[in-house]
């Protein structure tokens, strides 16, 4: 069989297929039977949409500020650790009040940016 001969058997069936498919959807919209489209509930109903939860920071723990601090420190930014400090009313990290910490990590995250 030739390759043209294969090509023309291909679209007489494209066109079969569609032609087909036309009497079945004129059947489907003027089918008394069946009914109107539009008057069939919904099959599939989707979930209600949920928010994701988002997830909070993990708290900053005293281990992280410090690996931060001596991490400015070899960066050689001891000068504004030094500040940081000070301005949190401590002049070594052992006396920062816990409360502090989180103002503190935001600070020094800043520090050479």
């Amino acid at each position: 069989m030739s390759q043209i001969k294969l090509l023309l058997d291909i679209i007489s069936d494209v066109r079969s297929l569609g032609d087909s498919l036309q009497a079945y959807a004129d059947a489907l919209t003027t089918s008394d039977k069946i009914g109107d489209l539009n008057d069939y509930e919904e099959i599939y109903t989707p979930p209600e949409m949920q928010p994701e939860p988002v997830q909070a920071e993990p708290p900053i723990t005293r281990a992280d500020v410090r690996a931060k601090l001596a991490e400015l420190t070899r960066l050689g930014f001891s000068d504004a650790v030094k500040e940081l400090l000070q301005k949190h009313g401590a002049e070594r990290f052992s006396a920062v009040a816990d409360t502090e910490l989180p103002a503190l990590m935001k600070e020094a995250e800043t520090i050479g940016t």
